[in-house]
């Protein structure tokens, strides 16, 4: 008997929720109404799926964009390193060249100075004020940017 009666009462809720005190002539409208709201719903939450994958999109061709861009600049990083490598070792030779050269031009005026003072020329006589104003020109710092 219990279950006679439950299911009695289940049915008269099924037939009351429908209409829910409203005439039967209303529930079509409000199908529609239904209807159109989840229509809605659906367009909004399609409209926001395209939103969140164009945002994706974009986010991934901006990654894109700067990965390039960064191994672009880590190239020019490269390259400027490979080039001041070079200009490094270039002036290494170039002051290494300096030296020697300064060494040579000192070994040379000792020689003349020893040639001059065992013949008895005076300096003047001979012309070495035009040799030794070059004397260590190549071995004073402030020179060494010129040579």
């Amino acid at each position: 008997m219990a279950s006679s009666s439950g299911n009695s009462s289940s049915t008269l809720r099924l037939q009351n929720s429908g209409s829910e005190g409203e005439p039967q002539q209303q529930q079509p409208g409000m199908d529609q109404r239904k209807r159109k709201r989840m229509e809605s719903n659906r367009e909004s939450a399609r409209r926001s799926r395209m939103r969140k994958q164009k945002h994706l999109d974009d986010l991934t061709a901006e990654a894109t964009r700067l990965v390039k861009e960064n191994n672009q600049i880590l190239t020019g990083i490269n390259v400027a390193a490979q080039h001041l490598t070079n200009v490094d070792s270039e002036n290494s030779v170039l002051r290494a060249q300096v030296t020697e050269l300064s060494h040579r031009l000192d070994s040379l005026n000792e020689i003349l100075n020893s040639i001059y003072e065992s013949s008895g020329v005076s300096d003047a006589d001979q012309g070495l004020d035009l040799v030794f104003p070059y004397d260590g020109f190549f071995t004073s710092p402030m020179n060494l940017g010129c040579a």
